[in-house]
């Protein structure tokens, strides 16, 4: 369960992205970060969420985001995922769920009856002094950046036809 609030300060992190290069919270000092946790490389509403990030990225750059994206999935998955779908931003591999203990977002999940433990979808928007300013626990993955834009009072991303 996300027990993190609004104002917190986001916990310290170390992990390895898609290319295997250490990734830590402590690189982004200074920065606005969109940190998404996700529950599997190239599943439907990952993939979703992933490519809304990926087609609205420049826009998040504008107006000072980084995006990072995070789940259970080794770096092999997480690459192909990367390459597949052409993300422009880093995925961390979090076997070992320790990012994802850290942040409350790897829990008991229940689906049809049969319970599991498994990534609650949850969006946290850091600030450049490392404290959350906002927790998406029900991301909109269709229109993922545009909430986290007007959340911001930014510019919205252009609806696609």
């Amino acid at each position: 369960m996300v027990t993190l609030k609004e104002g917190d300060k986001a916990p310290v992190f170390t992990g390895k992205d898609q290319n295997g290069k250490k990734i830590s919270l402590s690189d982004y000092k200074g920065k606005l970060l969109v940190l998404y946790f996700y529950p599997g490389a190239d599943t439907p509403t990952c993939t979703l969420e992933s490519c809304n990030l990926r087609d609205n990225y420049n826009l998040l750059k504008k107006d000072g985001f980084e995006v990072i994206g995070v789940s259970p999935d080794g770096m092999k998955a997480q690459k192909k995922f990367e390459i597949k779908y052409e993300l422009p931003f880093r995925l961390i591999a979090d076997i070992s769920h320790d990012i994802l203990g850290k942040y409350g977002v790897w829990d008991q999940k229940k689906l049809f009856g049969h319970e599991y433990m498994g990534v609650l979808r949850t969006t946290f928007i850091i600030d450049e002094k490392g404290i959350i300013k906002k927790i998406f626990t029900k991301p909109e993955n269709k229109a993922h950046a545009e909430e986290i834009l007007e959340a911001f009072n930014m510019k919205k991303p252009k609806k696609k036809s």
